[in-house]
């Protein structure tokens, strides 16, 4: 309950002050200045960071030839540190063919020329190591590209030295592939080669051959590679496609199930060249070989499980495998509930090993999560944007956020197969119409091609709402989508109870879903309304609520008894 009328009325300054819907300011303030992150030099400083996906194609081109770059994000390393980011993910910049968009890596210890150079990665860790911001690189671990010379080594003889670092197998008597294995990007997944005779294993496209992990020297090769960059100043990687680092070494054809995939080949599922128990003994070998050395290193996978029981086995027996394995499963999801999501959260809470969690909701590959989820009566994106921003920066865990999330951007999707960039959308228009969606260029200004660059034509087109939906108008909106996101990334840095416990509060509630934070002597109290109706709560329900200080509320009110949420309302407020 609200102590008094004096009480109701401090929240309410509070509130308008901070985020509550409704009029525009009368005067842009400016922003204030976001807080330091004391974690910032302990050795668990994942644990209290914020990390933000960049895709250097898509986030800022400072040369204008029309693709991002690695000196463009160094430019806007102010407006990252001001967002309060402690570490940056960096979508792979390495040298490549871009069959896939860099994930067909040629060299490990490189640059690609359109991204810069390996200067200017130094550069980049120098710049951020001032603001506090560490890098994190992609590493591919379960692929290289065709063009790599291990592979051009390896398809020029039966013999030759390197032919054991990837997967090659006979065809069978009839001149079909080896097995029924499809590819997840369409087609089978071998691919004839016809100088050797054999054909080789891809598990995504035939340009991105997989590694044999067997072999200890494509092992010894893959540490030094991730070694490389740590002894450079990086701060960890994000381990792409681990899930597909090891098949069964008889390649046993998996299971048909029903129907077709968007390439038109028979849906199967993947039992075995998916998550085999290799992958759990590799990843330990690799924190222990690799990370281990370098005190305060971080590996964060793209670990892709059904539940949170699978995800466990990532943080391996003895918290000794992944220090953040993301749980992408709410991705996945078609919309968010909160029985659904209390369920999700709770069991990733309770894992058994203590590992400590790691949520997305949005990604290079997967469309972004404020356009993605159907929206209520009287409901924008923008509040879809701020539900799901509160949900991240609130819960206990490290939240991972993709570039423009924090504006409330939305998908710019291709509606003529003749404007696809992605090879995925090119093969399986118009079932499957790919990823640029969710790549196009960050909003920066109401200039030209929203301030991505100084005119050439993006590499793709920039968002219709650009000029309203953008950095420069957001940041001194205190309404916006930003200013909440800042709003709650500074709390996290300067209250300790969003470092502390999670405990859920009205747990049987079927539409806000409730929980509390509690660290430092303090409590912090969230409620988020993920119906599409409006709900009341009643503080009296929890124990001690009586607001103190609102931290960010959206199309949230006071009640009689407690808070009115409108469908898709936040509420976030200090309680004693």
């Amino acid at each position: 309950m609200f102590r008094s009328r004096r009480v109701r009325q401090r929240w309410m300054a509070t509130a308008s002050a901070v985020l509550l819907a409704g009029a525009a300011p009368a005067v842009a303030a400016t922003p204030p200045a976001m807080p330091s992150n004391p974690a910032v030099d302990q050795l668990d400083w994942w644990k209290h960071a914020v990390v933000y996906e960049v895709y250097p194609r898509s986030f800022a081109d400072s040369n204008n030839d029309g693709i991002g770059d690695i000196a463009g994000i160094d430019r806007h390393m102010d407006y990252i540190q001001a967002l309060g980011i402690d570490a940056v993910w960096m979508t792979p910049m390495f040298p490549s063919p871009q069959a896939d968009f860099g994930y067909d890596v040629a060299d490990y210890n490189g640059v690609d020329p359109q991204f810069g150079t390996v200067a200017d990665v130094d550069h980049l860790i120098a710049d951020g190591k001032t603001r506090g911001v560490k890098l994190i690189l992609d590493f591919v671990v379960n692929h290289t590209s065709d063009t790599h010379p291990w592979f051009v080594q390896s398809r020029s003889s039966r013999t030759n030295p390197y032919r054991d670092f990837y997967i090659w197998r006979d065809a069978k008597a009839d001149g079909s592939p080896p097995n029924n294995w499809t590819s997840i990007f369409g087609g089978s997944a071998w691919t004839a080669d016809a100088k050797t005779g054999q054909s080789y294993y891809h598990y995504f496209y035939p340009q991105q051959p997989d590694l044999n992990w067997r072999n200890p020297k494509v092992e010894q090769a893959m540490f030094d590679a991730a070694a490389w960059w740590l002894k450079r100043g990086v701060y960890g990687y994000r381990l792409d496609a681990v899930d597909a680092m090891f098949e069964r070494p008889d390649l046993k054809d998996n299971p048909i199930t029903s129907g077709t995939d968007a390439f038109g080949m028979p849906n199967q599922s993947r039992p075995n060249n998916d998550n085999q128990p290799e992958v759990h003994t590799e990843l330990q070998k690799l924190r222990r070989e690799v990370i281990d050395r370098y005190p305060g290193r971080v590996l964060i996978g793209e670990t892709w499980t059904d539940n949170a029981a699978d995800l466990v086995r990532y943080y391996g027996p003895k918290n000794d495998e992944l220090q953040l394995p993301m749980f992408l499963n709410l991705m996945t999801l078609k919309t968010l509930t909160a029985p659904d999501l209390r369920a999700r959260i709770q069991a990733v809470e309770s894992n058994p090993v203590g590992g400590w969690p790691c949520f997305a909701l949005s990604n290079h590959d997967n469309r972004r999560v404020a356009g993605r989820l159907p929206l209520p009566p009287g409901a924008s994106t923008d509040d879809m944007a701020k539900l799901t921003g509160a949900l991240l920066l609130t819960l206990r865990g490290t939240p991972i956020l993709y570039y423009g999330e924090e504006l409330g951007m939305v998908n710019n999707d291709p509606t003529r197969v003749e404007d696809v960039q992605d090879v995925i959308g090119k093969k399986g228009w118009p079932l499957e119409k790919g990823r640029d969606g969710e790549r196009s260029p960050m909003h920066w200004d109401a200039s030209v091609n929203a301030g991505f660059n100084g005119g050439a034509k993006p590499w793709l087109p920039v968002g219709p709402d650009y000029a309203t939906r953008n950095v420069a108008v957001q940041m001194d909106d205190p309404h916006s989508v930003l200013s909440l996101y800042r709003t709650l990334i500074a709390a996290r840095r300067t209250n300790p109870a969003l470092s502390g416990d999670y405990v859920q509060v009205a747990p049987n509630d079927p539409q806000v879903l409730a929980f509390q934070r509690s660290g430092g002597g303090r409590k912090v109290l969230v409620l988020l309304n993920f119906d599409d109706k409006p709900a009341e709560i009643a503080l009296s329900g929890v124990s001690a609520a009586k607001i103190d200080h609102v931290i960010a509320s959206n199309r949230a009110l006071p009640s009689t008894d407690g808070v009115h949420l409108d469908p898709l309302g936040v509420f976030v407020a200090e309680i004693e």
